[in-house]
């Protein structure tokens, strides 16, 4: 995830200080995706020294006030129509399978079936959020973004249920 596009898409949407950078991003995502507040202010100053923000002033309260520039439309337009480059085969479970079976982990399918039981419990999770969303009447793109997450642990589930048959 880009911190920096996440604060230019808040920010091609309106102008705000810092907090509301930060409030705006924790709503997006509805706070499943942790953001420091000491990284905001300083991804904020880095836009600003990139010209991609511009802080023309402060609000009432002396609060600095951050603007995306046309520079800054013109990145984060730029960044939303590149592709995704998924690195599937860097999962790190994939990874530390891969080490088990180099070595001949003798432990190998115990493996496997605790990942699957750490599977059940994100999709358990992720289901439960899903129908609180939903019973909330919020946030339909989240639940969209959800029922893409559900399908790749769905995949992984096949995955593991497939390496633990042989």
């Amino acid at each position: 995830m880009s911190v920096k596009h996440a604060i230019l898409a808040l920010l091609y949407e309106k102008p705000r200080h810092g907090y509301e950078v930060k409030t705006g991003f924790d709503d997006l995502v509805q706070g499943k995706w942790p953001l420091n507040p000491g990284q905001v202010y300083t991804t904020l100053d880095r836009l600003v020294r990139d010209e991609l923000l511009d802080s023309p002033g402060q609000d009432q309260k002396d609060r600095k006030i951050f603007s995306i520039t046309d520079k800054g439309r013109g990145e984060f337009l730029r960044w939303l129509n590149l592709p995704v480059e998924r690195f599937f085969l860097r999962d790190e479970f994939y990874f530390k399978w891969l080490c088990a079976r180099k070595i001949h982990f003798q432990q190998e399918k115990s493996m496997l079936e605790k990942q699957r039981e750490q599977l059940i419990k994100e999709i358990l999770n992720l289901t439960q959020f899903k129908q609180h969303l939903k019973k909330e009447g919020q946030e339909e793109d989240m639940r969209l973004l959800i029922d893409g997450a559900l399908l790749h642990l769905e995949a992984d589930m096949k995955w593991l249920e497939i390496m633990l048959k042989k």
